[in-house]
């Protein structure tokens, strides 16, 4: 409904002529452990056209491996060719990223701080296309939306920009032209850096410290802005493992933060209507056990309906739910059809890309459950391996997690009960309840087979 209310709403472009006298602008690159990436993500950032003297580069680099030796030798490269670019090393994570670009932070001479993970590679217009929305004085934050540089790789990293491209055009774009708080992703963004020391620097006590901070920021009286139409693309992870480690810190993270800021936001003077998007922007990801709950709910229930009577018009009512998963294909489909011309082919993945995320229930299930009962556990990065051409091979490489964690036997052992409750339903002609089981089955199935496979791969 705010799409479409909101859908001609342009956010003000200001004259992207940038003055003589341009601001200082820092760029922070944090990192660890990237031999594969770090060339291309230095190379870009220095191709962005900026004058050389109002540009610092920070390299925070927190490798322990031969990362190290390969960033300083880039840097000194580009730091003979004239650019303001430092090496920044670490000999501990503490904070880990939070703790980088705090340490950063302090020495960087920028008015303003852009960052980049390891996976971006920035177009060379992102501060032309940023900059000039801070002519603003109460913007605190501009973020872009991400592209994807190989999202043709494989279904996992087609099911990944699905996904991503629905966070950014329907929710990220919404909830500001709605005036509603959205989040910096972490990166691909730009701060107004007396924005970050106002609302208390970056803090290390929540796996997602962008979004503590925009939280944190927003409710000190700071504008965001996401600019759907200016894009930086990245790397999708290629491995499936990868994958479940960063859904996993972006799942629990975003539940520490709802615990650290609801109160605050809850106390504050924001409308009631902004107190319950941002609860709801906050808590989303507790849908995860439930999902659990209805796969583990979904066959006994079929049993008892067809053995115990005096349940149909329940049953009936129920039914009504199903038209939820309507409005999450229409959520996908506005995105996909907003930024793509090719929407419609691409809408074909959204069956295989929904049996995904049922199974990636269990592992996100676990991160709820780690955040609700304050089980900490430290940062862990997710992997980029150059993966971009359909020939390029990940299975190689160094940093490829070969650790088979027990949620994949849970999640093939789900796959393994839907092959039990399919045979069920066709037993009692519960035709309906088929297809659901089907896509639970080929959800934990795919995604457990896929987590062993990869996890086993040489």
């Amino acid at each position: 409904m705010l799409y479409y209310y909101h859908k001609t709403l342009k956010i003000k472009r200001p004259n992207t002529e940038l003055p003589e006298d341009v601001p200082v602008v820092t760029i922070q690159l944090p990192m660890f452990n990237e031999m594969y990436v770090i060339e291309r993500l230095i190379r870009s950032v220095c191709n962005i056209k900026y004058p050389k003297d109002r540009l610092e580069i920070q390299v925070l680099d927190d490798s322990t491996d031969e990362t190290q030796e390969l960033a300083r030798s880039i840097v000194d490269d580009f730091a003979a060719q004239g650019f303001d670019i430092k090496y920044i090393h670490r000999t501990n994570r503490q904070g880990y990223k939070a703790g980088a670009l705090k340490e950063g932070l302090e020495k960087a001479r920028g008015e303003f701080i852009a960052i980049f993970d390891a996976d971006f590679v920035p177009h060379d217009d992102f501060l032309y296309q940023t900059i000039p929305h801070f002519n603003d004085e109460k913007i605190g934050c501009v973020q872009t939306r991400w592209e994807h540089l190989n999202e043709n790789y494989s279904f996992l990293t087609r099911a990944q920009a699905l996904a991503l491209d629905g966070h950014f055009v329907i929710e990220q774009q919404v909830r500001n032209k709605a005036g509603f708080f959205i989040n910096f992703n972490g990166t691909a963004g730009i701060w107004r850096k007396a924005a970050i020391y106002d609302a208390g620097n970056w803090h290390s006590d929540t796996l997602t410290e962008d979004l503590d901070l925009s939280y944190r920021a927003q409710l000190k009286g700071w504008n965001f802005i996401f600019l759907n139409e200016v894009t930086s693309p990245a790397e999708l992870p290629a491995d499936i493992n990868a994958l479940k480690t960063q859904q996993f810190r972006w799942t629990k993270g975003a539940v520490e933060t709802a615990k650290k800021m609801l109160p605050a936001v809850l106390k504050s003077d924001l409308s009631l209507k902004m107190k319950l998007e941002c609860f709801v922007h906050l808590t989303s990801n507790i849908v995860f056990p439930f999902i659990i709950i209805v796969a583990l709910l979904n066959v006994p229930l079929v049993v008892i309906k067809n053995t115990v009577g005096g349940f149909d018009e329940y049953y009936t009512l129920m039914s009504v739910f199903v038209l939820a998963s309507i409005s999450t294909f229409l959520f996908y489909m506005y995105a996909q059809r907003a930024i793509h011309l090719d929407w419609r082919k691409r809408l074909l993945l959204f069956p295989v890309f929904l049996a995904g995320s049922m199974g990636f229930a269990v592992n996100n299930t676990k991160a709820v459950m780690e955040a609700l009962l304050n089980i900490k556990s430290g940062f862990s990065r997710t992997p980029k391996y150059k993966i971009v051409e359909n020939g390029d091979d990940w299975r190689k490489k160094k940093y490829v997690q070969k650790r088979i964690s027990p949620t994949i036997f849970i999640e093939l052992l789900l796959a393994l009960y839907y092959v039990i409750g399919i045979a069920i339903s066709a037993y009692y002609l519960e035709i309906a309840a088929i297809p659901f089981q089907i896509m639970f089955l080929m959800g934990f199935g795919t995604v457990g087979y896929m987590s062993l496979k990869h996890a086993l791969s040489k």
